[in-house]
């Protein structure tokens, strides 16, 4: 018999966070913003004590002063509202690649004192679900000493590694709240439009897809729908895949791994996506470890990994992380499926960006920005695809990539590219 979930306020329960402690917060949509704001106002009862995340959401200030000598927030994936602080005195970017955070957590090089989490209602069981975002959560309940589970009605209950029963948490906290939504289907370009269009044609019938959230994903998808025998195993999921999920374009059928299963690691989109995953037993939502694992991605057959970049220098090397010395945002899982993709029978790992950034600079350049950190290596990196075609590097020299990359850059900068080309190697 399930015990008899017991509640108490957000401030009682954050009352465990001694100064020193080592804080988990769940991410992205399962941001437990409730909590999180109820830790924030003991600022002046703590000190030194370490923030750490992947992506979070929803209105939290982490760069008010207040807070400088109470909390640091040391960042494993940067996002919007973690920016400021991630380039500041009061926090820092840890490099890593997202399948292992998990070793983090479980090899005690961050041991997690109080976990923060945001879990669905206990089912008739006592299992609650991390809902949303499994990804690094796992290994961070399962390590913590103390588990803080904001529960809301509002997240669904999904299937996979997600579930925590009652007796896995020390504190509950009922917070029947909207969850963060973003939309990207109305948010384009013709340049996405025509990216969309150039990466669909690179995929071939049967392929397992990996694919993030944004315009360009969501404009592949679209792209999609004559397509035969897709699956899914990707590090988060978006809107774009229900249509074909539902349509039978992805069926998960030709997967050696999870054979009619889509799989994730978590999902961010609108609560039409919240409420199709909910309790659907079509969708797994698994540790990231295991999602991630090269050696796992690469088992699956023609596996397409569609990731992009901030900017790539004409030898193939991708900075998808930052700008200069300006931590944008984190390695993440790109490197993770761009090898496994690299790995799989008929793989295609593959760079989608568009040609010019919004300020109308290249994004393909003949040198990274001094302090750029290097995602994606030149020996790892395949395809790179804009809205001027698309070009595999894969086998080819220096001067061979120097040159395909410039047939795909935006014309307004090929001459200059050209010049850089020419200065370097005094060809051509």
């Amino acid at each position: 018999m399930s015990p008899t979930p017991k509640y108490i306020t957000a401030t009682e329960a954050v009352a465990c966070v001694q100064s020193g402690n080592r804080v988990f917060i769940h991410g992205s949509a399962a941001t437990p913003v409730h909590l999180v704001k109820a830790l924030q106002q003991r600022y002046n009862e703590l000190r030194d004590v370490e923030l750490v995340s992947i992506t979070n959401m929803g209105d939290i200030d982490f760069m008010d002063p207040l807070y400088a000598k109470s909390f640091f927030f040391n960042s494993l994936f940067v996002s919007a509202n973690t920016r400021a602080v991630a380039n500041s005195a009061d926090g820092d970017y840890v490099p890593i690649f997202l399948s292992q955070i998990p070793q983090l957590f479980r090899q005690d090089i961050l041991p997690v004192d109080v976990a923060l989490v945001q879990v669905s209602p206990p089912d008739a069981h006592g299992f609650c679900s991390l809902g949303t975002s499994v990804d690094v959560a796992r290994a961070a309940v399962d390590t913590a000493k103390i588990v803080v589970a904001q529960v809301n009605p509002q997240m669904p209950r999904t299937h996979g590694d997600g579930f925590l029963h009652l007796n896995q948490i020390h504190s509950l906290v009922w917070q029947d709240t909207p969850l963060p939504e973003v939309d990207y289907s109305s948010k384009t370009s013709d340049a996405i439009m025509q990216i969309g269009k150039n990466v669909a044609s690179l995929i071939e019938d049967g392929a397992t897809l990996q694919m993030g959230i944004g315009s360009i994903p969501d404009q592949v998808l679209q792209n999609l729908t004559g397509h035969k025998d897709l699956g899914i195993h990707t590090e988060m999921l978006s809107d774009g895949v229900i249509p074909l999920i539902e349509s039978g374009v992805i069926n998960n059928r030709r997967k050696k791994l999870n054979v009619g299963r889509s799989v994730t690691g978590f999902m961010l989109g609108t609560r039409r996506l919240y409420d199709f995953v909910n309790d659907n037993p079509q969708i797994r939502v698994m540790d990231i470890a295991y999602v991630n694992d090269t050696s796992v991605i690469r088992q699956n057959p023609r596996a397409t990994a569609i990731n992009s970049a901030i900017e790539i220098d004409l030898t193939g090397q991708v900075c998808a992380d930052s700008i200069g010395t300006y931590q944008y945002s984190g390695i993440g899982g790109q490197m993770d499926f761009i090898r496994g993709a690299s790995l799989s029978d008929r793989g295609r790992p593959i760079i989608a960006l568009p040609s010019l950034t919004s300020k109308g600079l290249s994004r393909i350049v003949a040198s990274l920005k001094p302090g750029a950190g290097v995602v994606t290596t030149r020996g790892h990196v395949h395809w790179v695809v804009t809205e001027f075609g698309m070009v595999d590097l894969f086998g080819k020299n220096l001067k061979q990539r120097g040159r395909a990359l410039i047939s795909i850059a935006h014309p307004s900068h090929r001459e200059a590219l050209e010049r850089a080309f020419f200065e370097r190697y005094k060809v051509q």
